[in-house]
């Protein structure tokens, strides 16, 4: 016999061994560093400009970042910051290193998401923030999934539940309402209507004093920003149904959206969601606030299948919530929803499994170009990243044969280089912002 008694006891022991875990992959402080990186990488795999180049030019400026040389003194090693500013004050053969970036736009949101658990959301979204960053964007992820992969990835494991999606839903909730209370008090006809009323386990909470910027955590990397997620908060879906309850008008669905709305147009380049493996309330959010929609999925015939499900199941969503047209605010995404862009990324491909091939050539029969060209593959460093809660690009590829390392970067980067590609011909169609 089990209750909720024995529950708590096993979680408590669980988190005992997260500290011991994090212990072990962490810094003696216990908090997750980011790593330097070569010159080597620097040149070649990110600007992607050839080594005697590079070091003739920092030869040629010594006011540029020079490094930290190693004991031998053959190599030299860079953070994340001296990067950006090489990337700033470099050009190579007139070309700036700067990343695109079009004027008077906001930041692009893209939203990793699928029904199935496994299907490498977190891995995929963990990534492509982490390439996107070394690419020079500035970006924010928000973690929709209550089991906080990506929050934990990113070195954040003590998170309060009212710093999460569902503080931001239950704000939004708090501001909506008194948003609508004032428009019916205000109504040209002279009757004031009923006011809407929350309860004090709502209104007590503080958060209509806190600033959206609250919500967000720096990360391990000084260019990446999180809104986290966290165990306790899984019960937003609960919590969610009941607000619906206490004002039916609420429109629930663009609460991250319109949260998104309060952040400067330059403060990020890149929005990148994870949303949980279900449709419910955070995943509608996700969705609703994204401009494109990435669907990961496994090469097997259930993974198809549950991906066929999930689109069918989003798009009932989507069209209920059409409905919602022209009756209430959703700040400035419009209903019926539009994405930019839809795309469909094959996760823990075998390039010599006869099955994934065939899966592969199947998804693409049936959705055609809305499948990327690179699938992510499968390989012994990107399991082992995955055992470390790191991405490929924080492993030290010391740690490990070059080649090993190399073959699972080389993944990531041809499926990140597909995904900016992508990314970057939905943002030219973003209206500009006034």
């Amino acid at each position: 016999m089990f209750t909720h008694t024995d529950l708590a006891r096993l979680q408590a022991q669980s988190l005992k061994m997260q500290g011991f875990i994090r212990q072990q992959t962490y810094s003696p402080q216990n908090e997750k560093t980011l790593r330097r990186f070569s010159s080597w990488e620097v040149a070649e795999l990110i600007f992607k400009v050839n080594q005697s180049t590079m070091r003739g030019r920092l030869a040629a400026d010594p006011t540029l970042p020079q490094g930290t040389v190693e004991a031998d003194g053959r190599q030299h090693w860079y953070s994340l910051e001296e990067i950006n500013e090489l990337r700033r004050r470099l050009k190579v053969n007139r070309r700036s290193l700067m990343p695109y970036r079009p004027a008077g736009k906001r930041a692009m949101r893209a939203a990793i998401a699928n029904f199935k658990g496994g299907a490498g959301k977190s891995t995929v979204a963990l990534h492509f923030a982490h390439a996107a960053a070394l690419d020079g964007y500035r970006v924010l992820c928000v973690d929709f999934d209550p089991q906080a992969t990506l929050s934990h990835s990113m070195g954040l494991s003590d998170v309060a539940e009212e710093y999460t999606v569902w503080g931001i839903m239950a704000r939004d909730l708090a501001a909506e309402t008194e948003r609508m209370n004032r428009a019916s008090q205000g109504a040209e006809s002279g009757t004031a209507l009923p006011r809407r009323r929350l309860p004090s386990s709502i209104t007590d909470m503080g958060l209509a004093d806190l600033r959206a910027a609250d919500f967000i955590k720096p990360t391990n990397w000084p260019t990446i920003d999180i809104v986290p997620s966290c165990a306790n908060a899984a019960f937003v879906e609960f919590a969610s149904a009941q607000y619906r309850h206490m004002n039916p008008e609420w429109s629930f669905f663009a609460a991250v959206s319109r949260f998104l709305d309060q952040l400067p147009d330059d403060a990020y380049d890149l929005i990148l969601f994870d949303c949980p493996p279900a449709i419910g309330y955070q995943s509608m959010n996700a969705v609703f606030a994204a401009d494109m929609l990435y669907i990961p999925s496994g090469p097997g015939y259930w993974e198809y299948d549950s991906t066929t499900s999930f689109i069918g199941q989003l798009a009932e969503a989507l069209e209920d919530l059409s409905r919602f047209n022209g009756l209430v605010p959703a700040g400035t995404m419009n209903l019926p929803k539009v994405f930019l862009d839809l795309r469909f990324l094959l996760t823990r491909f075998e390039p010599n499994n006869d099955l994934h091939r065939a899966m592969q050539q199947a998804f693409v029969k049936v959705f055609g170009d809305r499948v990327t060209e690179h699938p992510i593959e499968m390989t012994r460093a990107v399991e082992q990243s995955g055992r470390f809660l790191s991405s490929i690009y924080e492993i030290d590829y010391r740690d490990m044969t070059r080649e090993t390392w190399r073959r699972a970067r080389a993944s990531f980067d041809q499926a990140y280089a597909e995904f900016r590609t992508n990314l970057c011909t939905a943002w030219d169609q973003l209206e500009d912002e006034t």
